[in-house]
């Protein structure tokens, strides 16, 4: 694998929520500056051996917005 992507949204709780697409990891943080220092530690978790690991990790952030007619 040389690509992980994640799909970000905002937590209703406040920060925010990261999930990997095809893949069993999920985090969260505050700020989305902690937020990539957190997904980056959770797919080094999850892939412990370097050879394995993804290469590139990929945030697809969204963001709902709600205009008023």
């Amino acid at each position: 694998m040389t690509e992980i992507i994640f799909w970000v949204e905002n937590d209703p709780e406040g920060g925010y929520f990261a999930r990997a697409i095809g893949q069993p990891i999920f985090t969260q943080a505050d700020s989305l500056p902690e937020l990539r220092a957190m997904v980056k530690d959770a797919v080094e978790c999850h892939y412990p051996d370097e050879a394995n690991r993804p290469k590139m990790i990929r945030l697809h952030i969204v963001y709902d917005e709600v205009i008023a007619s």
